[in-house]
C-alpha cells in the first residue's frame, strides 16, 4: 500500500458516492454507532422537526414513548391544541441546549434555575412554555401544579427511556439580563410580557457556550439513567426571524453550522451519543430543495420519507433487520394536517413588515 486512500470503499469518494449515485441512490449516509429496536422506548425532544422523527417511528411500529398523556377526556383535537402528544413530555418547542439543560435542572433538581411567572390581564404564563396552555392559566398555582407534572414527565421520560432523540434547532434565544434565564420565545412577542430593552438580552450562542451546555444536559440524564443512548440531529427547518442583524439566510447558516458542528463534537465526546444525518439529506443541494414547500422552510413528506428510510436502512445494513415489531403506537395529538408540525419559532413570522 503507497497511500491510506488506496484501501478506501467508493463511499469515501465523491464521484461514485454522489455524483454517480444521485439523490436516490445515496446509500451508507448514516454508520449507527448503536441499534435502536422496535421495543426499545424512544423520547422525542427538541426543535418542530423531531416531531416528524417520532411520528414516523410510532408510525412503522416502534416504541415512541409518551411520558405525559392527554387527559381521556379530551378530544384528539383537543390534546392537540393542548401540546400534549408532539413531544414525550409537555414542553412544547426545545430550541437550544441551555433550554434542555434548564428543564432538566428544574426536573431533577440539580441547578439554580431562576423562578418567573409572566402575567397579563389576570392569566398567567410560563415563561419557559408561553404559548403551551391555550388562553394562559387561571392561577399562578394552576401553571405551578402543570409544571410540576410535566417535570414529572421529564423525570420519568429520561429514567425510563432507552434512546433519547433530541433535534437542535437554533442558536438565537432571548434571555433575562438579571438572572440568566433563557426564555422559549422574546417576550413582547407572544401574550405574557412585555418586551423590557433593559432586562430582557439577546444571546446567539457559539460554539463553546452550546457544547458546554449539551455536555451539561447530556451528562445530567445519564447520572439519572447510566444506559441512556442519545441520538441527536439538527433540525433543517431555516429561522423564521432573525435577531442577529444579518441577512435570514446567513443567520440560518450560521446558526446550523455551528449546531452541526455542537453535534460532531458530542459523538466524538462521548460513546453513548451518536448524530443521525437528517440536515444533510433535506438540505444537500443534491436534492435540489426539493423537499422544501413552497415557502422554502417547512419540509414536505416525501422529505420526511426520505430521512426516515435512511434512518430504516442505515440501521438494518449495520445491524440487520428486527425480527419482531410491536403493535402500531400513534402519539395520541396526531396533526388535523399531514405533515403539519407545531413549531412555535412560526409566531415571529407575524411581525415581519
Amino acid at each position: 500500500m503507497s497511500n491510506p486512500y488506496e484501501t478506501l470503499g467508493p463511499q469515501a469518494y465523491w464521484r461514485p458516492a454522489v455524483a454517480e449515485a444521485g439523490a436516490f441512490g445515496l446509500q451508507g449516509l448514516w454508520q449507527p454507532r448503536f441499534r435502536i429496536l422496535p421495543k426499545h422506548k424512544i423520547v422525542t425532544a427538541g426543535s418542530c422537526f423531531a416531531q416528524h422523527i417520532g411520528r414516523a417511528l410510532s408510525a412503522r411500529g416502534y416504541h415512541w414513548y409518551d411520558a405525559e398523556p392527554a387527559p381521556p377526556f379530551l378530544r384528539e383535537d383537543a390534546a392537540r391544541q393542548f401540546n400534549y402528544g408532539i413531544f414525550s413530555f409537555r414542553t412544547g418547542n426545545i430550541y437550544t441546549p441551555k433550554m434542555l439543560l434548564q428543564w432538566l435542572q428544574l426536573a431533577f433538581d440539580a441547578g439554580d434555575v431562576p423562578d418567573e411567572i409572566w402575567e397579563e390581564d389576570g392569566r398567567f404564563y410560563d415563561p419557559l412554555r408561553p404559548v403551551i396552555e391555550p388562553g394562559g392559566f387561571a392561577s399562578e398555582a394552576e401553571l405551578r401544579a402543570a409544571r410540576a407534572a410535566t417535570l414529572a414527565a421529564i423525570r420519568d421520560a429520561v429514567q425510563q427511556a432507552d434512546v433519547f432523540v433530541f433535534t437542535l434547532g437554533l442558536t438565537e434565544s432571548w434571555e433575562n439580563g438579571e438572572t440568566g434565564l433563557q426564555y422559549a420565545l422574546c417576550p413582547g412577542t407572544v401574550k405574557g410580557a412585555q418586551f423590557d430593552p433593559d432586562r430582557h438580552v439577546f444571546r446567539n450562542g457559539g460554539f463553546r457556550s452550546l457544547h458546554k451546555e449539551l455536555q451539561a444536559a447530556l451528562r445530567l440524564m445519564r447520572q439519572h439513567n447510566k444506559g441512556l443512548r442519545v441520538l441527536l440531529t439538527v433540525s433543517p427547518v431555516p429561522l423564521t426571524a432573525t435577531a442577529s442583524g444579518n441577512h435570514v439566510l446567513t443567520a440560518t447558516t450560521y446558526s446550523k453550522s455551528v449546531l452541526r458542528a455542537v453535534a460532531g463534537q458530542m459523538v466524538e465526546d462521548m460513546k453513548t451519543v451518536d448524530y443521525f444525518p437528517s440536515y444533510e439529506i433535506i438540505t444537500h443541494p443534491i436534492f435540489r430543495g426539493m423537499f422544501y414547500a413552497p415557502n422554502m422552510r417547512s419540509v414536505e413528506k416525501a422529505g420526511v420519507d426520505t430521512v426516515m428510510g435512511h434512518f430504516f436502512a442505515d440501521q438494518a445494513r449495520a445491524f440487520g433487520a428486527p425480527k419482531t415489531r410491536q403493535r402500531k403506537k400513534v402519539p395520541p395529538a396526531a396533526p388535523a394536517a399531514e405533515g403539519e408540525v407545531t413549531c412555535e419559532e412560526e409566531l415571529l413570522g407575524a411581525f415581519a413588515k
